[in-house]
């Protein structure tokens, strides 16, 4: 891989940045299903976790009425998703240096960097209220009933060819905020776990590292997507397996991405 320039001015501190091929994507699902295969147990576990989790999420959601929150809370998923997998990019780091997983590490994790880790998940949950926002707004602005009931959502919102306008309108914004967040927590995450560095710095080291390889890193997003999305789709039970896959496979992303000082 060729290395970028950190910076402009001699002895810039800003963090390297690796040129990638389209092939790297690839390489990093397969790298993450090894360490899958590697920590079967942990793995799995974490992944059985977030199954659970977000289930209970969807209960309370039907329980309490809210059902119109689905569709934004399944993209919103999307969005915090680097920070739910931390503890996976914490058992990567651990097998890629040869050392046996012993837990699902994201305690562990969370304390070696816990105040920028904090200014990570902001600038995550800041773009999911603004996404959230926008799309309550136009709502009110193109739908006669700004929280329309889940079960008229898809038939009458989507299927009825009626609000067609609408329709491509929150798809847009969607894509626009889903962009927004990619770019902010690309590598951001197992970079603030795996070195003493701030969290502005490390989400200006994400937004470099999608610039400088937007084709790959799109095709990355694009496999991210549609991983998660099928287990979104089974109701869940799919994330078993996707969370895991993705988590580890994000590390392996990061280390190709940013070189550390003696790798360069």
């Amino acid at each position: 891989m060729d290395h970028l320039a950190a910076a402009d001015q001699p002895g810039s501190t800003v963090p390297r940045i690796n040129k990638i091929t389209l092939d790297h994507p690839w390489t990093w699902l397969a790298k993450g299903w090894r360490d899958i295969k590697t920590a079967p147990l942990y793995s799995l576990r974490y992944g059985a976790m977030i199954v659970l989790l977000s289930g209970l999420i969807l209960a309370l959601t039907i329980i309490g009425q809210l059902t119109f929150l689905i569709p934004f809370l399944t993209a919103g998923f999307f969005l915090v998703a680097p920070l739910l997998a931390i503890g996976l990019y914490q058992m990567s780091a651990h097998l890629e240096r040869g050392e046996p997983v012993t837990s699902c590490q994201a305690m562990e994790a969370f304390k070696r960097n816990q105040g920028q880790l904090g200014i990570a998940l902001g600038f995550l949950l800041m773009t999911m209220q603004l996404w959230i926002l926008a799309s309550v707004f136009l709502f009110i602005m193109l739908f006669h009933d700004p929280f329309p009931p889940f079960s008229q959502f898809f038939p009458i919102v989507v299927l009825s060819g009626q609000h067609t306008g609408l329709v491509i309108a929150v798809l847009l914004v969607g894509a626009f905020f889903a962009i927004c967040a990619f770019c902010i927590s690309a590598v951001t995450v197992p970079m603030l776990i795996d070195r003493p560095i701030d969290g502005f710095t490390a989400v200006r080291t994400s937004l470099r590292a999608v610039a400088h390889n937007w084709i790959p890193m799109m095709l990355w997003a694009m496999l991210l997507v549609g991983i998660v999305g099928v287990g979104l789709l089974t109701f869940y039970i799919g994330l078993f397996i996707a969370i895991p896959l993705v988590g580890h496979a994000t590390w392996h992303a990061y280390r190709d991405l940013v070189p550390r000082d003696d790798e360069v």
